[in-house]
């Protein structure tokens, strides 16, 4: 095919076809099955005809032409039928033409009548001209289909090979994939892969299904169609193959793709498609949150976010930005992360009215002056120092920032009314072994011991999130990309991992079910050997783990330990009304004792007085004992 007619095709078939094109062939149609009816009748009964039959039937054709041409027209018209996309044509779109059709024979019955040159028979003309309008209609749109995948299909093997993929399971939506893929210039769907043994050789869309129960199974159908991919239609879906289907395939270096949700197009090349992470395999099914509760909570209040835009701070924003707040602050001493969530707001979020405020929680007065101005009714306080090692090395500024910080932001919702302060806490001050997870349990204690009847302050504990900035899975992405080696700190390490929007989701939950002074634990999962993830990750990529790519274990860092608790155990909480949230047992402090610790540690970390400040850290939270750490010389 040369140059110029495919040039031409691209011209004619880049977009759809012209409705007006279309509304009259349908037209046209129409009035060729008129035509052939009424030459099939005259041809039937011309040797009988009398002279006045010969003048009946004149007028017969003139009216039957002219009516039937009119009536089509006005029911194609008022069914919107040549609006229909002819390449995705369905069985309901035929029950529309042939509505259509019924509709304009009725009124062409109607005409007959009224002009009085109804016959007996006339019924099977009308008849006969309706299945065959319907049917010239039906065949002209599926040999236009014909015609333009044939045509799509010679171009594409001019363009080069397509990666011969299949589409786990024969879902409803993994159907809806096949049909999307239908003509990509990537991917070329030879089929379907189910677990369902029952649909073995069945058909979808001319796409054959093909069942496999073990790995053999999967090696066969691989090898016998060439397959050089899977792709998953939902990240449940990939979950729910990750022990079985997923190991094996990156064993055969298949290349692993998954269908994005609904929030990812905006950003996803035009394939549709996009590769499996190890977050689509480490995540947990959609969990059920209160809508409405959440709604009816922040409708209409003065929202603040500090640490807004980082991981945690930045996905409540965008989660807040759904439920019908009156103004979002936007509070963050980071200007770069500050500006790129600014513009990302302003593009997805054209209606959401937010003030982004560049501010440090240590800056007394520039957080008065933000209360002062715009009165915030709800705080969410995301903002914190949170790098284990990093905090080991700097500890004034772990106090500084994730205490005195907190007492600020806490001390200044008192101040001004604020209805309520959510505090965002980690797994990592539960009986902490470095810095930094005592200054968040530090943060804990002195909001928790405020008692006040117009601000209710909550907390929310959980462990790692997904993906977030610094975390593991980024560093292990990097490391991959530049060809290794992947650092494990110590082969035993665990630790438990939450998406960054479900621990948002249930940070609002927890806020609307709070009566104050809680710390709220969320059910984080199963543990995860960090090992056995980057090795995952590893061969996600298409490589094999201490051979394409070496792992090397690095040795635990300062301050942490092998094994996060989040005491989410029957034991040491209470149930709440939601199966993944559950309240706390901590020791209570009094808050004039609070007080006097906190302004005695601000004073400490200002001088940088580190061992008195950290003697001090450890007599307050008695549990907190250093691990591979310099300050495990305060413990004795």
């Amino acid at each position: 095919m040369n140059d110029k007619t495919r040039q031409l095709f691209n011209k004619v078939f880049s977009r759809y076809v012209s409705t007006g094109f279309i509304f009259v062939l349908d037209i046209l149609l129409s009035f060729i099955s008129a035509l052939v009816l009424l030459f099939i009748v005259r041809y039937l009964v011309s040797n009988s005809l009398s002279s006045s039959s010969i003048e009946y039937w004149n007028s017969f054709g003139k009216v039957w032409l002219i009516g039937t041409t009119v009536s089509a027209a006005l029911m194609f018209w008022l069914f919107k039928s040549y609006r229909i996309i002819i390449r995705h044509s369905s069985l309901s779109d035929v029950f529309r033409f042939g509505l259509a059709v019924l509709c304009a024979t009725l009124l062409d019955a109607v005409i007959l009548i009224v002009a009085g040159l109804w016959h007996p028979n006339t019924w099977l003309i009308l008849f006969g001209y309706l299945v065959l309008c319907v049917f010239l209609i039906v065949t002209c749109r599926v040999i236009m289909i014909r015609v333009y995948e044939d045509m799509q299909r010679r171009f594409r093997k001019q363009e080069g090979d397509r990666m011969r993929v299949l589409i786990y399971n024969t879902s409803d939506k993994a159907v809806a994939l096949e049909a999307r893929l239908h003509n990509s210039k990537h991917y070329n769907v030879i089929g379907f892969l189910t677990p369902d043994t029952s649909e073995n050789k069945l058909t979808t869309h001319q796409v054959p299904a093909f069942s496999f129960v073990t790995n053999e199974d999967v090696s066969r159908i691989v090898s016998e169609h060439s397959v050089k991919g899977i792709i998953f239609p939902t990240e449940k879906e990939t979950r729910n193959e990750a022990k079985r289907l997923v190991p094996f395939a990156t064993e055969l270096r298949l290349k692993l793709l998954v269908a994005p949700t609904i929030d990812e197009y905006a950003n996803l090349a035009t394939q549709g498609v996009r590769n499996v992470k190890v977050e689509d395999l480490l995540g947990r099914d959609e969990i059920a949150i209160s809508m409405d509760k959440i709604k009816e909570r922040f409708a209409g209040k003065v929202v603040m976010v500090t640490g807004a835009a980082g991981s945690i701070g930045s996905e409540i924003c965008r989660q807040l930005a759904h439920f019908g707040i009156k103004k979002l602050l936007l509070y963050d001493n980071a200007e770069t992360p500050m500006h790129n969530l600014r513009l990302e707001l302003e593009d997805k979020y054209k209606d959401l009215n937010f003030v982004p405020i560049v501010g440090d929680v240590r800056q007394l007065a520039r957080l008065d002056y933000v209360f002062r101005t715009w009165r915030p009714q709800v705080v969410f306080h995301a903002a914190a120092y949170k790098h284990v090692p990093l905090m080991e090395d700097n500890p004034c500024e772990a106090v500084l920032v994730n205490v005195i910080g907190s007492r600020n932001v806490a001390d200044k919702c008192i101040e001004y009314g604020t209805e309520m302060m959510v505090m965002i806490s980690t797994d990592k001050a539960v009986n902490p072994t470095n810095i930094m997870g005592c200054t968040k349990r530090l943060a804990e204690i002195y909001v928790q011991s405020i008692d006040n009847e117009k601000t209710t302050f909550v907390t929310t504990r959980f462990g790692n999130v997904l993906g977030s900035n610094g975390s593991v899975i980024p560093r292990f992405r990097e490391q991959i990309e530049q060809g290794g080696p992947v650092t494990v700190t110590h082969p035993e390490i665990t630790r438990y991992f939450m998406t960054i929007p479900e621990a948002c989701r249930l940070v609002l939950e927890a806020a609307t079910m709070s009566k104050g002074k809680e710390i709220f634990v969320f059910d984080m999962g199963e543990p995860v050997k960090i090992d056995n993830l980057a090795r995952r990750m590893i061969e996600l990529a298409g490589f094999v783990p201490d051979e394409d790519i070496k792992i090397v274990y690095s040795g635990l860092r300062p301050g942490e330990k092998l094994y996060e608790e989040v005491l989410s155990d029957l034991e040491n909480t209470d149930p709440t009304q939601h199966d993944r949230i559950r309240i706390a047992h901590v020791r209570q402090y009094a808050h004039a004792d609070a007080c006097v610790f906190v302004e005695e540690l601000e004073t400490l970390s200002r001088e940088v007085r580190i061992p008195d400040m950290v003697k001090e850290m450890k007599r307050i939270v008695t549990e907190f004992k250093s691990n591979n750490s310099k300050f495990e010389i305060y413990d004795k």
